[in-house]
């Protein structure tokens, strides 16, 4: 599964989704965080104190949850994804920057994706919350 940052930052904030998430991770055969969404967290964490980088990366360490490598034909993914389901598409995804980077791993790994919020289900990407939960 790819996990997107919203799923992260619903576990690190105690959001009611905690646990479900957690306990969807952790049975997971494995469970990625894109390269480029892990770094744009990142700074966004950092930026508000060590402390809470800190519990980033134990969030990340204690679910497994690896840094996934973003290679070209996710890139392109992203784009078109973007295309298709951004902001200004028409799309009611209205997917972000970080949103199509998140879809594009999914995609081009073909793993569902782990996510908080319903941005997504107006996409073709699988949902690992209905995947996993049969």
């Amino acid at each position: 599964m790819i996990v997107d940052t919203s799923a992260v930052v619903a576990m690190m904030l105690g959001e009611p989704e905690r646990a479900e998430f957690s306990e969807l991770i952790r049975a997971a055969a494995v469970a990625g965080l894109a390269a480029p969404n892990y770094v744009e967290l990142a700074l966004v964490l950092d930026s508000r104190g060590p402390a809470i980088g800190r519990e980033l990366d134990r969030v990340l360490a204690d679910h497994r949850i690896r840094i996934v490598s973003f290679d070209p034909a996710q890139a392109r993914a992203a784009r078109l994804a973007h295309r298709l389901y951004g902001r200004g598409s028409g799309s009611r995804a209205r997917l972000n920057f970080g949103d199509c980077l998140a879809y594009a791993a999914a995609i081009v790994l073909d793993e569902p994706l782990l996510f908080k919020g319903d941005n997504f289900t107006y996409t073709d990407v699988r949902d690992a919350r209905a995947e996993l939960a049969r």
